[in-house]
């Protein structure tokens, strides 16, 4: 009875605060409309009293929480869910705790990291493929004209890539973190370079494995189940993408000195992460981090850009070019999570329900977040430091008019 009170007294501050188009249904069939409207465009349903304390008490972990384990159900579109529950959480936490970001630190060694990087990537091949593109390139595709299919994107984003570090024919390229191995092939095939990709993920690497053997590439890409700090030798070009996120921030010199090592003199290197748009490098807000950390990414540390580029000199590296694509993760982000929901049948029947509803969270989420600027991603280009100004280019302008490193002349360079 004192839980139906205070819900009752809930539903009316949210009313007053929000006007939200939803309208909760309780396990006994009470209704509360949580704004003025004719249709609700979102119905939250609470299957028993045991969910009334999330809803009295939410933050984005919580709500999560709830829904994961199956104590509600939301029925509406996705990204309307999202903007509820931020909205909810936003006029009942206090602003205290709002704003407040505490930062992590996790230890990170070898064994934790090929935990906890495992735990993430090898759920099932076979999951990523029904809601990625075909290539299954897990990281935020590059939308040049803005209208582009998926498929079209995540292809732009690596020759766009491949573009700033003016990857040659018979260069060697190092992959860090080379996924199911999207990169490395499309290097390879259409730049003549010579590639070697690591993966701590026992299911990407033997999938990558597999579509190089199929694509005829076996003699230019090797693929290796291998700590990036354990690599040896020297490579004209190295990459990184979507990798430096578990990396640990307090870790983060070390990483760039390990790629200063790798690279040869008048090597080029581009890192694409995921940054935190706080200056101090705290969580996502409103209990966001909490969730990812717990249900989807163990172990994460988000570095603001500014942390990044610090680690990156005291890594011995000079930055030569940074690239802000938050606009195009959002995007990216939006269609995985639409995928996933056209495909939520067999999305369940490969990883069950409740993992099914962690990654809708987790992928319509962190669409929000890089929308409001909660995080933020960067391509950082750079080679090592201390070389003279007159082996820099006077502008950037190579990486989208110049046809010497264009994938057709490269081809033709190649043969």
């Amino acid at each position: 009875m004192i839980l139906e009170k205070e819900l009752t007294a809930w539903v009316s501050r949210i009313r007053e605060r929000v006007n939200l188009h939803a309208r909760l249904v309780l396990w006994n069939g009470q209704q509360f409309d949580l704004g003025q409207f004719a249709t609700p465009r979102i119905v939250l349903r609470v299957k028993s009293m045991a969910a009334v304390p999330y809803l009295l008490n939410p933050t984005l972990d919580r709500l999560g929480e709830a829904y994961v384990k199956g104590m509600i159900d939301l029925e509406g579109k996705l990204s309307d869910i999202v903007d509820m529950a931020y909205s909810i959480v936003s006029h009942t936490v206090p602003v205290s705790k709002q704003i407040a970001r505490v930062a992590r630190f996790f230890q990170h060694t070898k064994k934790s990291d090929k935990i906890t990087v495992r735990s993430h990537y090898d759920v099932s091949n076979a999951f990523y493929a029904l809601w990625l593109d075909p290539n299954m390139v897990y990281s935020c595709a590059y939308f040049e004209q803005g209208n582009e299919d998926l498929a079209t994107a995540q292809t732009k984003k690596i020759d766009h890539i491949l573009a700033k570090i003016k990857l040659q024919p018979e260069q060697t390229l190092l992959d860090i973190g080379c996924g199911w191995g999207a990169l490395v092939m499309r290097a390879a095939s259409h730049y003549g370079a010579r590639c070697v990709g690591v993966t701590l993920s026992k299911n990407q690497y033997e999938l990558a494995i597999e579509r190089v053997k199929s694509a005829g590439l076996a003699d230019r890409i090797d693929i290796r189940l291998e700590d990036y700090r354990d690599v040896t030798g020297r490579y004209d070009r190295i990459t990184s993408v979507g990798m430096f996120e578990h990396v640990g921030r307090n870790n983060l010199p070390a990483y760039f000195r390990r790629i200063h090592d790798l690279l040869t003199e008048d090597g080029m290197a581009l890192n694409h992460g995921i940054t935190s748009t706080d200056p101090d490098g705290g969580a996502i807000p409103f209990g966001g981090g909490d969730f990812i950390n717990e249900y989807v990414f163990p172990d994460g540390e988000l570095p603001h850009l500014g942390q990044a580029l610090l680690a990156m000199q005291k890594g011995g590296l000079e930055a030569i070019d940074v690239e802000n694509l938050r606009r195009h993760y959002a995007r990216t982000l939006s269609i995985w999570a639409d995928n996933l929901d056209r495909h939520s049948e067999l999305v369940q029947q490969e990883v069950g329900d409740e993992k099914f509803r962690i990654w809708r969270v987790y992928l319509a989420g962190c669409a929000y977040a890089f929308e409001h600027d909660d995080i933020s991603i960067y391509q950082i280009l750079c080679r090592k430091a201390g070389l003279h100004a007159n082996s820099l280019g006077w502008s950037r302008r190579y990486i989208y008019e110049d046809a010497r490193y264009t994938p057709e002349k490269s081809r033709q360079t190649a043969t």
